[in-house]
């Protein structure tokens, strides 16, 4: 059974830090790129941040406002990505979720399992 759990969210004040972890099972994790969409209240999911699964991973991120303070970054060993995000703004708040990806910008369910996401609250 594919799944993603997701985890790290949490209520944080503008400029604080959160690392938010995806652990993925039941399927091979390496021969997937991986990355994290969010949604905001009342808007549409948007794609965050895609890292290959290379040995020698190459990333991209796809929201002009995050580049320079979210970085994503996976473990192989251990079947998770993570996002580390810092310096945190009202705007950031979001379920942010992990998918499988391409580096051209496309989101999908892993065999139809999408991850349930964690809440990110940044208060002003």
């Amino acid at each position: 059974e594919v799944q993603l759990q997701a985890s790290g969210g949490g209520l944080v004040q503008t400029g604080g830090s959160l690392r938010l972890a995806c652990e993925a099972s039941g399927f091979d994790f390496d021969d997937f790129a991986m990355g994290w969409s969010r949604q905001a209240p009342g808007k549409e999911r948007e794609g965050v941040a895609c890292i290959s699964s290379e040995d020698v991973t190459f990333t991209t991120y796809w929201i002009d406002s995050v580049k320079g303070r979210f970085f994503i970054s996976r473990d192989n060993a251990k079947n998770t990505v993570y996002l580390q995000m810092n310096d945190l703004k009202p705007e950031d708040t979001a379920v942010y979720s992990c998918s499988a990806c391409t580096l051209g910008g496309d989101f999908y369910a892993v065999f139809g399992i999408w991850g349930q996401g964690t809440l990110v609250t940044v208060s002003s």
